[in-house]
């Protein structure tokens, strides 16, 4: 004979919790900025322990797919880091330029990271695209993908910057001359004659420190917060 399971009338009363939050999250849409939801993100995050935010971080970052502008992923790290964060709502771009096109038209990208393609470069031309995030964002290492959108992102108070360059000197250099302007830099990327670099906290475009920085052509891309 099947036995009927028993009633857990505490954790039905605790599933329908979570799920009316979705709802009403939902409901009250995006904040007007991304460094406004990195702010309030960190706030919600703290002093859960590392199960409980990857479990907060799934939710919420559906919530933001569900909710924010539509997501498009190119490159094989992208896909991945964006079902983990966002599900799989995502579209599939073919090449980098479809996916900046989308992000033109109103959507965000999530863009590999890879020698192969020097797409970054495309924003020091296109002060409008900006990254805005990168994965992962732990700050325990690298970023192997950028998030890419229409917007301008703000500071945060946990931040990196991405700084764009030509110049053919040796990183080394580089690091020297930056370091020499008041700028941790660390090497990140380098393809197709530009280099990319992670600039330590928000770096404004305009930034003084960076008028005598290495290459004819260069700039900061964008900034992305770290949790």
């Amino acid at each position: 004979m099947l036995t009927e399971p028993p009633e857990d009338s505490r954790r039905l009363a605790l599933d329908r919790a979570l799920a009316q939050a979705v709802r009403a999250r939902l409901a009250a849409g995006q904040r007007p900025t991304v460094d406004a939801d990195a702010i309030a993100l960190r706030e919600v995050l703290k002093g859960l322990k590392p199960a409980e935010i990857a479990a907060a971080r799934s939710v919420l970052g559906r919530l933001d797919a569900a909710s924010g502008p539509r997501l498009i992923v190119w490159g094989a790290a992208s896909q991945v880091l964006a079902a983990d964060r966002y599900g799989l709502s995502a579209r599939m771009a073919a090449k980098p330029e479809a996916a900046l096109k989308a992000v033109r038209e109103g959507g965000r990208a999530l863009m590999d990271l890879a020698p192969s393609n020097a797409w970054f470069g495309r924003l020091l031309a296109e002060p409008d695209l900006r990254v805005v995030a990168a994965l992962p964002d732990h700050g325990a290492g690298l970023p192997r993908s950028l998030m890419v959108q229409q917007t301008q992102p703000g500071p945060t108070g946990d931040d990196r910057t991405f700084w764009a360059t030509d110049s053919a000197a040796p990183n080394s250099r580089i690091i020297e001359a930056l370091s020499d302007a008041g700028l941790a830099a660390t090497p990140l990327i380098e393809s197709g004659g530009l280099k990319l670099f992670v600039l330590a906290g928000y770096v404004q475009a305009e930034d003084g420190r960076l008028a005598n920085a290495p290459g004819k052509l260069s700039g900061v891309i964008g900034a992305a917060p770290l949790f």
